[in-house]
């Protein structure tokens, strides 16, 4: 396997055309098709279906493209990272966020962080599904912000940010809106929507099952931001942190006899091998005030 195999497949699989694929790949269509054979040989498996106009990827094929993405992905960042310091441009920082943390609590400390520091660029992703702090070890990225602290590992140095608790997310129109504090047997009274990302799922679902509220969700759904749309509107309510609120017009209350709460950590590698501006950082989540 090379990486034109991984070019050339990424193509194919966007294009499910093998002369668009060769053309954007820039080379013949035989030698795109014997490059992707090849692919299958070595993976022991058809990666897409050849039907004419109607070619699509197999179950493998979809699972190669996310792979060979996340590899196209590295080697941008490599290419990127390489002409930055033989250009003497900005370093750049690779700074992973999980999916259930909201932004709003950590723009002004990363402004503050770029005037501070001005000869760094950072760039936020997303971690992935079962990424966690090994990514950090890995070198994929310099830090990663979790909610939650992974197991202890001298190689990690982790640093505590702030507490939220979960709470009852409601639109602001919604009745439980009025209450300060809200029962577990009202909420059993509304549709529910499922946060199937949340890392604290199987605590949530205890915790309401042990003030005799069982919730029977009728959609569910990994994304965030499709989970607080629906409860903007005031079509479910939800169990989320506090400060994960992104879509306008959610309000959160406390729900009572619940007092479940995550911390947030800031972690990287341990040691001096770390770039000294993501130290630095580290350092400066370390003293900033997070309330």
């Amino acid at each position: 396997m090379d990486i034109n195999q991984v070019r050339y497949f990424l193509n194919l699989a966007e294009t499910l055309n093998f002369t668009e694929a060769a053309r954007r790949s820039g080379v013949s269509q035989p030698s795109l098709t014997r490059a992707i054979q090849r692919l299958e040989e070595e993976l022991g498996s058809p990666l897409i279906y050849r039907d004419g106009k109607d070619s699509r990827l197999t179950a493998l094929g979809r699972d190669v493209q996310a792979e060979f993405m996340r590899i196209e992905l590295a080697l941008r960042n490599v290419l990127e990272h390489s002409e930055s310091t033989v250009l003497g441009r900005r370093r750049i920082l690779d700074i992973a966020v999980a999916p259930t943390i909201g932004p709003a609590a950590f723009a002004a400390f990363f402004d503050d962080a770029l005037g501070k520091l001005p000869s760094i660029k950072i760039n936020m992703h997303q971690l992935l599904a079962g990424e966690s702090a090994d990514e950090v070890l890995s070198g994929k990225y310099h830090a990663c912000i979790l909610p939650r602290a992974p197991r202890p590992n001298p190689k990690l140095n982790v640093v505590p940010l702030f507490r939220e608790r979960f709470l009852l997310a409601c639109a602001q129109s919604h009745p439980l809106a009025g209450k300060d504090v809200v029962s577990t047997e009202a909420i059993a009274a509304y549709p529910y929507v499922d946060r199937l990302a949340c890392e604290f799922h199987s605590e949530i679902t205890e915790h309401l099952m042990d003030h005799d509220a069982v919730m029977q969700p009728r959609f569910s759904a990994e994304r965030e931001d499709w989970v607080q749309q629906m409860v903007a509107e005031g079509r479910a309510i939800c169990i989320m942190p506090e400060r994960s609120v992104v879509v306008p017009g959610i309000a959160t209350r406390p729900v009572e006899g619940i007092s479940l709460e995550r911390e947030l950590v800031f972690v990287t590698v341990s040691g001096s091998g770390t770039p000294l501006e993501i130290r630095k950082i580290a350092q400066m989540a370390a003293r900033h005030d997070w309330a």
